[in-house]
């Protein structure tokens, strides 16, 4: 409708003065006004809607009509936000119950019963209301389709579709329990794109005990949000920085509910969809499509009970559980091998009769499942501390209210499960778990006795330090000059915010100071070793710049990556490398030796990998250079912990971005090290997911959700091990699938084979038959569960690691890979949607560094 007013201008222009407007103006603007008249937002006995119409709200923000989903037959009534782009469904009245391969006619009878019929009069769907005198339907300007009395607008509702949510839930729809009517409003998500009649997975409010926010799978409930405190779920802590929403939780004697609204400029939704996750999204104008500010379970441990009773789960520490202060694992041998399902128990029983148990104090929780506790709205939280004291059975308890520094009752008397730790002080809140003297008194002498050693250990360091004072003064004075120049340089390639790295979390803070981690070595110090940069000991060259062989005086063999002086991006991952790789050590991961920086240069000195790097052995191999599968398995079992240290065990938690066969490089008894992270992220605090406009990176090893909408994860690199594993077995490479021909696609071609049961057809054919069929099936079985469509489905890889050593048997079955390939066309995901107009820019630039 914006271009109708200069077409208008147009024609006006062209009429001729002396004989009026021009006669297709006229039409037009006949057209348009008529259009906006019949435009209407009711429906009466009279005046029923037709298949080719829509209501429209009276601010033309909703819409209302008939729709047939995907590759359906069948037409149902939807509703959809009018005045933006997307037209996907939010609340379907006839889900159950579709107009099948017929046109379809929604009316209301003459005593308010919603109807909707085929062509032939059959009634399909009714809203089962029989008792209004005047009836008349309406789209109101909240979405929400009502029926009420003509003569009273302002009157109650005879029925309301707000009232029967489908998977979605809007500003002002109400999801929860009212005992007058006895409605229990639920989201529960479509069965597929093709069908929106009720699948296995729903959210919906358990009212039990304190009333928690939790999202199921059949009977089985995957995730809980915890209670509300009077701000926010305990469990979504990131709800109180939304800004422009309201959100309100009833719990009363007429209804337990939740809601929000927003104002006006703020348009948000909060979905389970067909994977079974539970999102929110926020439209984003400029872009024109939705985007995921929050979703879960967004990582282990939110899946429940992912510890076990009496355990605290915490995302950011490996093992990621650990039993609370006074208690013990009740299986030592499973919790060695990090099954924590069986908790923990106490050290010490408590002691009610005496009253000398005490409380710890849990910071930063989200709280236990409250399914079974009781909440007294009543008592202070002095109040509550005693009755939790006088209750032999109390094992806990906390505010049900947080805020003006808490208030109302929360007593468990059962096993603490699903409890989860915050690394913020900003998230969560204080739980307080009942313990005995003894237990509770064993961090105090604990604390005592450290500080004592601290006193000590102070005086004797204060000594050493003065002593070496001295004696190191003389060294420092003499590197004092060249360190200083050298920090200067870093310290500004830090902070020049014109460059836009990829290193995400307090970078500055990282490189700030005078200390550098890595040792730096002249500039003809590196000359030398390289034989001034010849050609003769030029390895290779990437994204960043050449690479050079040398050796050290001392005789050890090195790598020298020289940054370009016309590399942009080069910068950029030289930065990266810095502050990632010289914090690192792993024995799969290549190590950092030092730097140069001296004037416009800036150089990177790696350990040397004479058996160059992994694509070498598997796309250009000779007769001499073909891997078994014994040296096959142990690269990917290599590759495999490399990653694990880096999403988990390391200091920082990285994602590597770029993980393919060139950034793998292989030592001289073959052992596999991942190199190259000039494009990796790290991740801070409870950060679980990333979102960049600028994807980088390499087509075929991309996830979906990476390569189409800029997601990153430790699921995308979970797809390119995966990609990685696969290419490892066959020996070829993974082509991706844009502009490919029909079969290049190497994930499309192992899903058919793997369906067809013929998967050992793939094994690379210059191994022969010198492997073991089941070590290989089982690594084809992790390697397609590793690169299934949706983030959700791929495992962690700590999992990944217990596949590749355990039971192939009782590997979950894969689903279908994301990115596969039909008759050449690549297959659209949920990540590839229509709405491309708004694509991330992509950098495909590789940093290969072969022969390192």
């Amino acid at each position: 409708m914006n271009a109708k007013p200069g077409l208008f201008s147009e024609l006006a222009n062209r009429s001729n003065p002396s004989t009026g407007m021009h006669p297709l103006l006229i039409m037009l603007l006949f057209i348009y006004f008529s259009q906006a008249i019949n435009a209407r937002d009711t429906i009466t006995p009279s005046h029923p809607l037709t298949d080719n119409e829509t209501l429209v709200s009276a601010d033309g923000r909703f819409a209302l009509g008939f729709f047939t989903p995907g590759s359906s037959n069948n037409s149902y009534i939807g509703l959809w936000y009018n005045a933006i782009t997307d037209k996907t469904p939010i609340w379907v009245a006839n889900r159950k119950d579709p107009v099948k391969n017929s046109t379809g006619v929604l009316s209301i009878s003459g005593n308010g019963n919603l109807l909707i019929t085929d062509q032939n009069s059959t009634v399909a769907w009714s809203s089962g209301v029989t008792n209004v005198t005047n009836p008349v339907a309406q789209l109101l300007n909240s979405g929400n389709l009502v029926v009420r009395d003509a003569n009273f607008s302002d009157g109650e509702f005879a029925w309301q579709g707000f009232d029967y949510p489908t998977d979605t839930l809007i500003a002002g729809m109400k999801m929860g329990v009212d005992f007058v009517t006895g409605l229990n409003r639920t989201l529960t998500a479509w069965t597929s794109e093709s069908d929106p009649s009720p699948s296995q997975y729903y959210a919906l409010l358990d009212i039990h005990g304190d009333p928690q926010l939790a999202l199921c799978s059949g009977s089985k409930m995957v995730y809980r949000a915890g209670p509300w405190n009077g701000l926010r779920y305990s469990g979504i802590p990131g709800t109180v920085t939304y800004y422009g929403f309201n959100f309100s939780f009833i719990n009363n004697k007429k209804e337990i509910s939740y809601s929000f609204n927003t104002i006006p400029s703020v348009l948000s939704k909060l979905a389970v969809n067909q994977s079974g996750v539970l999102q929110r999204s926020l439209w984003v104008q400029d872009s024109e499509l939705w985007n995921i500010i929050w979703y879960a379970p967004m990582d282990q441990c939110d899946y429940m009970p992912p510890c076990g009773p009496f355990a605290t789960c915490n995302p950011n520490n490996s093992p990621i559980c650990d039993c609370i202060q006074g208690f013990k694992p009740k299986s030592p041998n499973k919790w060695m091998y990090r099954d924590a399902t069986d908790g923990c128990v106490r050290k010490t029983r408590l002691d009610c009769n005496n009253g000398t148990d005490g409380f710890l104090v849990l910071p930063n929780t989200k709280l236990a499942d409250t399914s079974n506790v009781t909440v007294d709205m009543s008592l202070s939280m002095d109040e509550c501390r005693v009755k939790c004291l006088s209750t032999c059975s109390c094992t806990a308890y906390a505010p049900a209210d947080v805020r003006n520094g808490g208030s109302g009752c929360i007593i468990w008397t059962h096993e603490l499960t699903d409890l989860k730790m915050f690394t913020s002080d900003v998230y969560g809140q204080e739980f307080y778990v009942r313990l005995a003297a003894a237990d509770l008194g064993q961090s105090s002498t604990i604390a005592r006795k450290s500080k004592k050693w601290i006193y000590i250990l102070v005086i004797i360091l204060g000594f050493m330090l003065l002593i070496l004072a001295c004696v190191g003064g003389l060294i420092w004075r003499r590197r004092k000059r060249r360190r200083t120049r050298a920090v200067e340089e870093v310290n500004t390639i830090f902070h020049d915010r014109s460059n836009q790295g990829f290193v995400s979390g307090n970078d500055l803070e990282l490189s700030q100071g005078s200390d550098l981690e890595l040792p730096l070595l002249d500039l003809s110090t590196v000359a030398f070793a390289t034989d001034n940069f010849s050609d003769a000991n030029k390895l290779g060259e990437g994204g960043f710049g050449p690479v050079f062989k040398g050796k050290l005086g001392n005789g050890q063999e090195i790598a020298v990556k020289r940054l370009s002086k016309t590399s942009v991006q080069g910068l950029v991952e030289f930065k990266n490398e810095v502050l990632l790789i010289a914090k690192l050590q792993h024995r799969n991961l290549v190590r950092l030796l030092a730097s140069c920086i001296e004037g416009e240069e800036r150089i990177l000195i790696y350990e040397y990998m004479p058996n160059k790097s992994l694509d070498y052995f598997l796309f250009e191999k000779s007769e001499d250079q073909v891997l078994d599968w014994q040296t096959r398995f142990k690269i990917i079992m290599g590759i495999a912990r490399g990653l694990l240290y880096l999403h988990q065990d390391s200091r920082l938690r990285i994602i590597h971005r770029d993980l393919k066969a060139s950034n793998v490089l292989l030592d001289e008894v073959m052992n596999p090290k991942i190199s190259d992270f000039g494009m990796a992220r790290i991740f801070c605090g409870d950060e679980a997911v990333g979102n960049t406009m600028k994807v980088v990176g390499t087509f075929g090893y991309m996830s979906p959700e990476y390569a189409m909408d800029g997601i990153f994860s430790q699921k995308s690199d979970v797809f390119s091990f995966g990609v990685l594993v696969l290419e490892i077995i066959t020996g070829k490479k993974n082509r991706g699938v844009y502009l490919a021909a029909p079969h290049t696609n190497l994930l499309d071609h192992v899903w058919n084979l793997w369906k067809e049961g013929i998967s050992l057809q793939l094994v690379d054919e210059s191994m022969g038959c010198s492997y073991s069929m089941n070590e290989v099936m089982g690594c084809i079985k992790v390697g397609l569960l590793c690169v299934q469509n949706h983030p959700a489905d791929r495992p962690f890889m700590s999992s990944v690691l217990l596949m590749l050593s355990g039971d192939h048997a009782l590997l979950p079955n894969p689903k279908e890979p994301g990115f596969a390939m039909r008759d050449g066309v690549p297959c659209q995901t949920e990540s590839s949607s229509s709405k491309r107009n708004s694509s991330p820019s992509y950098d495909m630039s590789a940093t290969l560094i072969e022969g390192r």
